[in-house]
């Protein structure tokens, strides 16, 4: 199904409160208290918040091939993205040609009160979304950390988002289910090696920081080197001893 247009049928931004919508935006006056007892002037404060605050990505990645042969598959989801699509009503400092019409991004989605608290809970989530919107059924214990959590705007929002990881049959995904919504309904998945995912991330042709952010990581955890497009443990023994993974762990050992 292609998408012909996204129509505004209404307006609703005059007749709702702040507090109010699926995003509330708390308008504070705040101030900067130091340790000697000063204090700056008030100033005026937005913050964007939802439900629950955070998300997790569940980054789904095959390793195919053997040897020096071996390549990194990873699954993008590519569906409409509204506020994105939107742009083309606004004028820009920068003018933005694109219509935007789909994003890729890797598989993501909100922290859900019910979730359990910790990396238990963050595992279940990465699992849960992973089958939502990627039709892949895997178990928690599947998923990986690749790093630590990073905000996404910490300028205007408190979200922050946790990484998680997990190998995956990628021919064997299915076409998402989505969680019922409207704004769901658009979306498929794509499948493409690991570094070329990360070229279109730095080309702009996918515009989302949390995909290249994951992607890059996930390339740390498994030890692929995307620029020379091999792993680490195939470089010269002098350069495989310098290799670092700079904070992301590498994956267990096969048992």
């Amino acid at each position: 199904m292609e998408l012909e247009r996204i129509e505004i049928v209404e307006d609703r931004t005059a007749a709702s409160r702040c507090d109010e919508g699926f995003l509330r935006v708390s308008r504070l006056l705040l101030r900067n208290v130091y340790a000697d007892g000063s204090a700056s002037v008030a100033y005026a404060c937005d913050v964007v918040s939802r439900p629950g605050s955070d998300a997790v990505v569940a980054v789904l990645y095959q390793v195919e091939g053997k040897g020096g042969g071996r390549r990194v598959r990873v699954l993008l989801r590519e569906g409409v993205r509204a506020p994105v699509y939107l742009r083309r009503h606004k004028n820009f400092v920068h003018p933005d040609p694109r219509e935007y019409r789909e994003l890729a991004e890797v598989v993501a989605g909100i922290v859900e009160p019910d979730d359990p608290p910790g990396e238990a809970g963050l595992r279940r989530r990465a699992a849960l979304e992973a089958e939502e919107e990627a039709g892949c059924q895997l178990g928690p214990e599947a998923f990986e950390p690749i790093g630590g959590e990073t905000f996404a705007s910490p300028g205007v929002s408190d979200e922050k988002v946790y990484y998680r990881a997990a190998a995956a049959a990628l021919d064997r995904a299915q076409e998402p289910s989505g969680d019922g919504s409207a704004m769901e309904e658009y979306a498929h998945l794509v499948v493409c090696d690991l570094d070329e995912a990360i070229e279109r991330c730095r080309t702009g042709a996918i515009p989302d920081m949390k995909t290249e952010v994951a992607l890059l990581r996930l390339a740390d955890h498994l030890g692929y080197l995307p620029q020379l497009g091999c792993f680490a443990d195939e470089l010269p023994a002098e350069l495989r001893a310098r290799h670092r993974r700079l904070g992301v762990e590498p994956p267990p050992a096969a048992t």
